[in-house]
């Protein structure tokens, strides 16, 4: 099985682009699963194989233990592992070509506790894996806010240690004007400029993470599925050297 978590900030499109790949998936004859791992989510668009709400759920937790939203969704977190042995008996249960893991909607929450290491080892055992990180496009439309997801990704992927994929998610809500102009900040190296006025320490900040950044984030809209095939070219070429799964044979997508 290949193991595929979708990382993002909050309101980055995370869990609509678990469900429109899983729907791309299927439709390829690939055997989909998803797990949820968001315990306070209220409702999915998908059916999951896999609910951590069946085993923590934040409101409970929060009402027990007369917390505060954000200390309940760090105690659910953590409470998680308390359920390990349970969460892996159903993991083992699981059969399917891909494995979908859809992570809580506060980034921090798995990806910079101790919590969310361990359950990605848990999850993925020795499985190959791979993180898809959004990259919200209405937040990416601004040099600034652009390069500090950029940040973001790297730091995420240093934390987490598993090979990462950047998506520009919701680019049909992108103008073509607005997507090319994007697109020329790293094709044309004119990310600095377009910052502005930069300390040397920003600077060269900015120009490592740039340098750094093998291709422009893959483009996807989960309303149109546009980028889909791409995407999954992308998800080949990390996990499987580009082969298609299906035919094991190289993809001619790529």
């Amino acid at each position: 099985m290949y193991f595929i978590f979708v990382l993002g900030t909050a309101g980055s499109g995370k869990t609509t682009l678990v469900k429109a790949l899983s729907d791309y998936l299927n439709g390829n004859e690939l055997d989909t699963a998803i797990i949820n791992l968001d315990p306070a989510v209220e409702s999915l668009p998908y059916k999951p194989d896999l609910d951590v709400r069946d085993y923590v759920d934040a409101f409970e937790v929060m009402e027990r233990y007369s917390l505060g939203p954000n200390s309940a969704l760090v105690a659910s977190i953590d409470l998680l592992l308390t359920k390990a042995k349970e969460l892996k008996d159903e993991l083992n249960e699981i059969e399917a070509n891909y494995v979908l893991v859809d992570t809580p909607g506060q980034i921090e929450l798995f990806a910079y506790r101790q919590t969310g290491r361990i359950l990605s080892k848990l999850i993925s055992d020795v499985n190959k894996s791979v993180s898809l990180f959004l990259l919200d496009s209405f937040l990416s439309k601004e040099a600034r806010s652009f390069v500090s997801l950029l940040l973001l990704s790297s730091s995420v992927k240093f934390r987490l240690g598993l090979p990462q994929i950047l998506v520009l998610s919701k680019s049909d809500l992108l103008t073509p004007k607005e997507f090319q102009e994007m697109k020329s900040w790293i094709d044309e190296g004119r990310i600095i400029d377009e910052m502005g006025v930069l300390d040397e320490y920003s600077f060269e900040l900015v120009k490592t993470v740039v340098e750094n950044l093998d291709n422009f984030p893959v483009p996807v809209s989960s309303t149109t599925m546009e980028g889909m095939d791409e995407l999954y070219a992308e998800i080949q070429r990390v996990l499987a050297g580009g082969e298609d799964y299906a035919t094991e044979e190289p993809n001619p997508k790529l």
